[in-house]
Formats: C-alpha cells, sequence, structure tokens
C-alpha cells in the first residue's frame, strides 16, 4: 500500500516531535526551581520558667534556635513582665541581638494583647498568641465565632499600629477547640492581621489529624507549635510516639511562613530542659529532611 503525507502533516509531526522533549525539560527545570520549604526553629521562653531572660536566651541561642516565643505570666513565668519592667523594647533588642535571636512571639493568655501591644512593636514586631473564647453548641458556631472576631476589633487595630499579629490558640473545651471551629475561623476571618497558632497537643486529645488542621488553617496559621499529646517530656517531638514528618510536609504543602517551635508544658531541670530540646531539635530536622524530599 502506497503512503502519502502532505506538507502539513509533515511540519505538524516534526514540531511535535521537537517541541515535546522542550515541553518536558522546561517542565523538569520549572520543578529544580521551584523554591523548597524552608523550616525554621524557635521555641518558648516558659520551658525555662526559672532562668532569668538573659539566661533563657543564652540557652535558646545556644541549642541553634532562631528565635523566641516570651511567655507572659502563666505558669509562673514572669518573663515578659520583666522585660516590661527592666529592659523595655531597647533592652530586649540588645539582648536578642546579643544573642543572634529573632523575636517571634509574646504568649499573652488570655488577652492580655493590649498591655504588651506597645512593647511588642517596640522590640520590633511579631504575634501575639491568645486564647479564645468558651466553647458552643456546633448549631451555635458560626454565630458565636462571628461574634468572636467582633470582640477582636480593638486588638485588630493595635496590631495594625503596632506592626504585630493576634494568633488565638485552638484548646479543648473552648471556641476554638477543633477543625470544624478551625473552618469557622477561617472563612469568617477577613483580616491578614489576625489568625490562629496551632496546638497539635489539642488536636490529637479530641481525636483529630493534625495535618487536617495545618490544612484547615491554610494561610491564617501564624504559629506551629510542635507539641504532641502526652506527659512531661513526651510531649516534645522525638521524645513521644508522634512522627511528625506529615505535619511538616502539611506546613511544607501551605507554605507555612512561621517559626515550628518545640514545646511542652511541665517544669523541668534546666539542663535536662536543654538535651530535650536539642534531641527535639535534631528530631525535626531529620523530619524535615525527609518531609521536602
Amino acid at each position: 500500500m502506497r503512503h502519502t503525507i502532505t506538507r502539513r502533516d509533515f511540519l505538524t509531526a516534526t514540531t511535535a516531535s521537537v517541541a515535546a522533549p522542550w515541553l518536558m525539560r522546561t517542565g523538569a527545570e520549572a520543578r529544580a526551581a521551584a523554591p523548597v520549604w524552608k523550616m525554621r526553629l524557635s521555641t518558648s521562653s516558659v520551658q525555662y520558667v526559672p532562668l532569668p531572660i538573659e539566661q533563657v536566651c543564652e540557652r535558646i541561642a545556644k541549642l541553634g534556635f532562631e528565635a523566641i516565643d516570651i511567655w507572659g505570666p502563666l505558669f509562673k513565668c514572669t518573663h515578659l513582665d520583666d522585660v516590661a519592667a527592666r529592659l523595655s523594647a531597647s533592652g530586649l533588642k540588645k539582648l536578642l541581638a546579643k544573642n543572634k535571636l529573632k523575636l517571634f512571639a509574646f504568649s499573652v493568655y488570655p488577652d492580655r494583647y493590649p498591655q504588651y501591644a506597645e512593647l511588642l512593636g517596640a522590640a520590633g514586631g511579631g504575634v501575639a498568641i491568645r486564647s479564645s473564647e468558651k466553647p458552643c453548641k456546633p448549631e451555635e458556631l458560626t454565630a458565636r465565632m462571628k461574634e468572636f472576631l467582633e470582640k477582636l476589633k480593638p486588638q485588630v487595630e493595635l496590631a495594625e499600629k503596632h506592626n504585630s499579629y493576634v494568633a488565638v490558640e485552638n484548646h479543648g473545651r473552648a471556641l476554638l477547640d477543633s477543625i470544624d471551629s478551625i473552618k469557622a475561623f477561617v472563612d469568617l476571618n477577613k483580616h491578614p492581621r489576625v489568625g490562629i497558632a496551632l496546638a497539635p497537643y489539642h488536636i490529637q486529645a479530641g481525636q483529630m489529624s493534625v495535618e487536617d488542621a495545618v490544612a484547615a488553617c491554610g494561610k491564617q496559621l501564624l504559629f506551629f507549635y510542635a507539641w504532641q499529646h502526652g506527659k512531661g517530656t513526651d510531649q516534645l517531638p522525638g521524645h513521644g510516639p508522634t512522627d511528625m514528618t506529615p505535619w511538616l510536609a502539611a506546613l511544607a504543602k501551605i507554605g507555612y511562613a512561621g517559626y515550628v517551635n518545640p514545646f511542652m508544658h511541665g517544669e523541668v531541670e534546666a539542663d535536662a530542659m536543654s538535651a530535650a530540646l536539642a534531641k527535639a531539635r535534631d528530631y525535626l530536622k531529620a523530619c524535615y529532611k525527609k518531609a521536602v524530599a
């Protein structure tokens, strides 16, 4: 059988044979050039309650953490009040610069942000972490969340004035306590200076998926605790049984811009805490390599 080929067929076939490899190359190059999510680490001053803030910063810096979350008066922590009374913003900035630390957050539970807003802004700005409110019935969730966000408006104005952000932490038996409540928060919140501080400890306690919670927060995630449900140092990464690789992969997927903050409740002797945080740091770095591979 005799086959004929037209000039048009020849040009179409030739173009396709040339274009396909080019498309594959540019696709591979695009994937190679895509930015890889970078994990940055911080931790909280409340891990060293008995120590003065100067020693806390020195220890956290020596452990290789890049930033710090300074706690207000909760769990007997006096760090933030001491900074306010003795160091002021200028003194805090000098202390952080000396230790090559960045300021990530002030933890100001339950809702003491107005008390520290000016200090946070003058120190360079950051995230103010607070609690939500009492829980509600499922059928009341949308109305109650809308009401809560309305109440935050004065604090939003402070955040704008002082170059900061307000992050609401999820907690058991609270308004923000589930993935459904996170979704309601995200759907109703329209302000870029308001978001969520996600505590996986409470997500796990409620038998929910941390990865799903991260996805629900999306771009409104302002603070992430690397904190698992457990007792003592088993709350820390690499100590308890939780594989945190999927957590970090979920953070990478949403392009989380904040720090990953290893955390636990409970007072541990300072040297033992430093050793526990060092193990948590190394574990998270190993998980990170797998998460972004």
